[in-house]
């Protein structure tokens, strides 16, 4: 099935985009340079299954990826780059990389006080609108100064790579960092295929509102100059349709549709899931580094076993979900020296004061259960406080019942690692904030995430579920991930530019394609 899938995926690049480059841009790029203790410049492949997907995207067709220099390595490198006269780094076949380095002070405008206090909070819903945010002077500068010059950087990098191309370009922007790339390739390129993906949630025009109008009227028009728009769920497409309604003085919205038009330009907006790449966690659970972690993780399994993967961030909801475990053993004692509760977060965000009270609140509570319900010879929670990736797949083997009880995500896909590589047909208790809910509601326990009587319910129901249930869902599960896998979101976001290319063109698939493309109206 998964290979099929990859084989549809090589087939469409073949096909369909032979004759084209990619020209791929995002804050963070598939290779991080640092440097060793010995000072030397080395090179770090980037995390991830888009990563994954993207780089190997290159054994098709050509990609150049342009990136931030985020750290002193990738500056370092960037400037090696430009003594050697280069402005491509080439990572193997068909995959070059580019370096845009922007000032470290504007930089830091642009990331740490633009990007991530703001506009991550503003689209996971996680400002206390009373209190926060306080939109003052620092974050005007952080804007004028630091994220519009970030994103007029890249916007000039993506137009000379376009330029120098031999092929005709196709321009795919990531996330929520470059919100304003798009408007300014589009005067510098009016022909171009653009096509912006976000990877967060999309929240309502009421709360877009407290941002500053000048601010949130500039993302949303720049993003309409793009061709596709894509988001990670149904919901989210909604609320981008509404706010563009909204925001955007003569936009024709179409929801049946979903599309928008501003003046003779039709941008298309579409839901593309995304989700794991299911061939490298098969890789990863049968090497020896997985296996060794497996069998040490299982000597501190119960009877039953609770598993939680997540960033150790306020929108994971870490703590409501202890706070719910706490009343399991409290209502149900025969649940205690039976049960445990492994818990793996990352430290993420660490300099931003409220992920570090988060942090501090998070190890508080375990720490408040165990003392709590310890006993001579069991206690009932277990963390681990590191990155490990493989020793938390290990873990996610092991689960009988697995918590992903979010407040919002714009996917999550430990929801999809999870019951890809348990091994003990686990069930999963799923928030209905994450973006999975929309496909794997049906097999999984729902529960809303500030519910803490339900998420306390549905514990006891997966822990007392009988085992052809346990069974039928996991199976249901592990079908629907495979079916729509990391390739498969890739293929259906790719077939899309396809069709726009043929459409615009007038040719079938394989023929001639002309280097300029007619704009929608």
């Amino acid at each position: 099935m998964v290979k099929n899938s990859t084989a549809r995926l090589e087939e469409l690049c073949r096909e369909g985009l032979s004759r084209w480059r990619v020209i791929l841009a995002s804050n963070r790029g598939p290779i991080e340079y640092q440097f060793s203790p010995e000072g030397q410049l080395q090179a770090q492949r980037g995390s991830g299954g888009v990563v994954t997907i993207l780089t190997g995207l290159s054994k098709y067709i050509d990609i150049c990826w342009i990136a931030s220099a985020m750290g002193e390595g990738d500056r370092e490198a960037a400037r090696r780059m430009r003594e050697e006269g280069a402005t491509l780094a080439p990572l193997g076949e068909g995959l070059y990389l580019h370096f845009v380095v922007n000032p470290r002070n504007t930089y830091h405008k642009f990331y740490g006080v633009f990007c991530n206090p703001l506009l991550w909070f503003l689209q996971h819903y996680m400002w206390n609108s009373p209190r926060t945010p306080n939109i003052d002077r620092a974050v005007h500068d952080a804007w004028e100064n630091g994220y519009v010059p970030v994103n007029q950087a890249f916007a000039r990098a993506v137009v000379d790579e376009a330029k120098r191309s031999e092929s005709p370009p196709i321009v795919m922007l990531n996330d929520y960092h470059l919100y304003l790339v798009s408007a300014g390739i589009r005067q510098q390129l009016p022909d171009v295929l653009i096509q912006h993906f976000i990877h967060i949630p999309w929240p309502s025009p009421r709360y877009w509102q407290l941002l500053p109008t000048a601010m949130r009227q500039a993302i949303h028009e720049s993003l309409c100059t793009t061709d596709i728009v894509g988001l990670q769920t149904q919901r989210d497409v909604l609320s981008f349709l509404q706010c563009c309604h909204s925001f955007i003085e003569g936009a024709e919205i179409n929801y049946k549709q979903q599309t928008v038009a501003i003046d003779d330009h039709v941008v298309m907006v579409k839901a593309y899931p995304t989700s794991v790449d299911v061939l490298s966690l098969r890789k990863i659970v049968a090497s020896a580094r997985c296996q060794e972690y497996e069998e040490k993780l299982s000597r501190l399994c119960g009877e039953q076993t609770i598993i939680r993967v997540d960033r150790c961030e306020p929108s994971k909801n870490i703590i409501r979900g202890f706070r719910a475990f706490d009343a399991l053993l409290e209502r149900y004692p025969q649940f205690r020296g039976k049960v445990k509760f492994i818990t793996f977060l990352v430290p993420t965000r660490t300099h931003i004061k409220t992920y570090q009270r988060y942090a501090e609140e998070s190890l508080e509570i375990i720490g408040a259960i165990n003392n709590k319900y310890r006993t001579e010879n069991w206690y009932p929670i277990d963390l681990f406080y590191e990155n490990n990736y493989v020793q938390a797949i290990a873990g996610m083997r092991l689960y009988d019942v697995m918590l992903v009880n979010v407040v919002i995500d714009g996917m999550n896909l430990v929801a999809k690692e999870g019951p890809t590589v348990n091994s003990r047909d686990g069930v999963l208790i799923l928030s209905e904030g994450a973006g999975a809910c929309e496909q794997l509601g049906h097999n999984a326990l729902m529960v809303t995430p500030t519910d803490l009587e339900g998420t306390t319910r549905a514990l006891y129901t997966a822990l007392t579920m009988p085992l052809a249930e346990r069974r039928r869902r996991a199976v249901e599960l592990k079908r629907m991930i495979e079916e729509e896998d990391m390739t498969n979101w890739l293929r259906n976001l790719l077939g899309d530019m396809v069709t726009l290319i043929q459409e615009r063109s007038g040719i079938t698939t394989g023929g001639s394609v002309p280097h300029q493309l007619r704009r929608s109206g």
